[in-house]
Formats: structure tokens, C-alpha cells, sequence
């Protein structure tokens, strides 16, 4: 019968650099969570203040900037605390804990990011069964149906990553919990863990790019029959924030957790870890407000209010 010592704590190795470096990557971290902070606050205020954004488009980008503020938030503070102390231990739940939300606001993104797709297929395809479609109640469920879906994931992947045993060792490769740093200690068999991870992320990702794909295929069909330039260029700007923000996700999603093998070099791992925990949350409100006249038209009327009323 094998012995397992018990593991009560983690130690997030992080970025091992040297001290001077260390504090240069705090503060580059931390005007990153401060750019994260502000733009999906602000994306989330002004949609919910100006009345011409209550539109199932607008109801999903809202929901959008909630989850990148908290899946950033649950990844950032403890970050930024390794940088400058000694101490980088992670207690086992707080491990646990900090991956299950991690896991679950990913996820849900995933599924967020398809039904906004078929958001954008129904308003052009079908503009007459819009309103139908993607009524209050409807939007709403589809909502909290991305959240179920996020959940289970989430609670399948917590269940399985923290099943294994640690054997004494407690150092993670990683500046936050993820599963290929803590499979990667366990003195367990980690073969079913391996698998499971890429069923699930491969499933999700296969089920929800092919929402997108299914989706932007009938979109560029119904524009190319607009007759007029300036009508097609109008009509898929519409869609251009959520492509670009589709492409950062999924890219770098796949490339972390739906390849065999894809966690075998922990600091490619950090480097594309950085870029959808951290990266894309900053960019998704200035991809859609730099890019969609409607939302720069929108901030305005709110500063024209909030000036008006000094």
C-alpha cells in the first residue's frame, strides 16, 4: 500500500526572475488588472445606464465584461502578491477554490461567445424572427444555460484534478492553479486526467466553434447578397469586435488545453497563461468600444450627463 503524505499548501513558483525583474512585472500586472478593472466596469455601467444598449447584443457583451473582470480577479490579486513577497503559498482550497472559478468564468466565456455569434446570425438572417428569438426570457436563459454548462465542466475538472495525491511535493510550476501544473506534481497516474482535460476542452471548443462557424457562415451568405458596398461594410461591422475577440480566445485556449502534450513546457504554458488570463480581459471592452460606434456614442452621452449635472 503506497503512503501518501498529505499536502495542505501549494508554492507558486510563478516567474522565476530576478527580484529587480520581479517588481517591473508587478507593476506591468498590475496596470493591466487597473486597464481590466476600469474597461469592464465601465463597458458594464454605461450599457446598463444608456437605454439604446438594452439589446440582447448589448444584454451578452455586459455579461461578457462580468466574466473577464471576475475570472481576471480571481487570478490577478494572488499574482501580484507572489511578485513582492516571500511567501507564495496557496493554501489546498484556496487552490481548489481559485481553479473551480477560474474554471467555470472560461467555460461559460466559451459558450457566451457562441451564443453571441447566433445573437449576430439571428438579427441578419432572420430579422423578422429577431425579436422572437432573442426575447428578454430567451436571452436570459441562454445565459444562465452558458453558466450550467460552465459549471459542470467546472466541477468535473475540480473533481478529477483534485482527486489525485501529492506525494510532499507542493511546488507548482505556475503563478496560479491550473490543471497541467497540479497534474504534473501528482505522483498518481495521470493518464484519465490527461484524457479527460482534452475531451472536455475539445468538446467544448468543437461544440461552440461550430455555433460560430455555423453562424458567420449564413452571416457572410446573407451579406454578399446586399447589393450595395457601403450595406455589406455596415451590416458585418456588426460582427467584427466579436470575431476578433472569438479568435484571441479560442486561439489561445486550444493552444493551452485541447492538444496532446500541450502542457509539457511550463513556460510556453505561463506566456499563453498571461495572455487569456490576463491579455484578452483587458482588451474585449476596448476591442468593442474602440470598434463599435454605438458603444463610443454611448460613453459620450454618459459623460454629456454626468458633465450636465455639475
Amino acid at each position: 500500500m503506497v503512503n501518501y503524505s498529505e499536502v495542505s499548501e501549494f508554492i507558486l513558483l510563478g516567474f522565476r526572475t530576478a527580484p529587480d525583474i520581479q517588481i517591473l512585472l508587478f507593476l506591468l500586472f498590475l496596470l493591466i488588472y487597473m486597464v481590466i478593472v476600469v474597461g469592464n466596469i465601465s463597458m458594464i455601467i454605461v450599457i446598463k445606464i444608456d437605454s439604446k444598449l438594452h439589446t440582447p447584443m448589448y444584454f451578452f457583451l455586459r455579461n461578457l465584461s462580468y466574466l473577464d473582470l471576475c475570472y481576471s480577479t480571481v487570478i490577478a490579486p494572488k499574482t501580484l502578491a507572489t511578485f513582492l513577497s516571500k511567501d507564495k503559498k496557496i493554501s489546498y482550497n484556496g487552490c481548489a477554490t481559485q481553479f473551480f472559478f477560474f474554471a467555470l468564468c472560461v467555460g461559460t466565456e466559451g459558450f457566451l461567445l457562441a451564443i453571441m455569434a447566433y445573437d449576430r446570425f439571428s438579427a441578419i438572417c432572420s430579422p423578422f424572427l429577431y425579436p422572437v428569438r432573442m426575447s428578454q426570457q430567451a436571452c436570459a436563459r441562454l445565459v444562465i444555460g452558458s453558466y450550467i454548462c460552465g459549471g459542470v465542466n467546472s466541477m468535473i475538472q475540480t473533481g478529477f484534478t483534485f482527486s489525485l495525491h501529492f506525494c510532499g511535493e507542493n511546488r507548482l510550476d505556475h503563478f496560479f492553479c491550473d490543471v497541467p501544473a497540479l497534474i504534473k506534481i501528482s505522483c498518481d497516474d495521470i493518464f484519465v486526467n490527461e484524457i479527460v482535460l482534452f475531451i472536455l476542452s475539445a468538446l467544448i471548443i468543437i461544440t461552440t466553434t461550430t455555433v460560430i462557424l455555423v453562424s458567420y457562415a449564413y452571416i457572410l451568405s446573407t451579406v454578399l447578397k446586399i447589393p450595395s458596398t457601403h450595406g455589406r461594410s455596415k451590416t458585418f461591422s456588426t460582427c467584427s469586435s466579436h470575431i476578433t475577440v472569438v479568435s484571441l480566445f479560442y486561439g489561445t485556449v486550444f493552444f493551452m488545453y485541447a492538444q496532446p502534450g500541450a502542457m509539457s513546457s511550463p513556460e510556453k504554458s505561463k506566456i499563453i497563461a498571461v495572455f487569456y488570463t490576463l491579455i484578452i480581459p483587458m482588451l474585449n471592452p476596448l476591442i468593442y468600444s474602440l470598434r463599435n460606434r454605438e458603444v463610443k456614442n454611448a460613453v459620450k452621452r454618459v459623460l454629456l450627463k454626468k458633465l450636465s449635472f455639475r
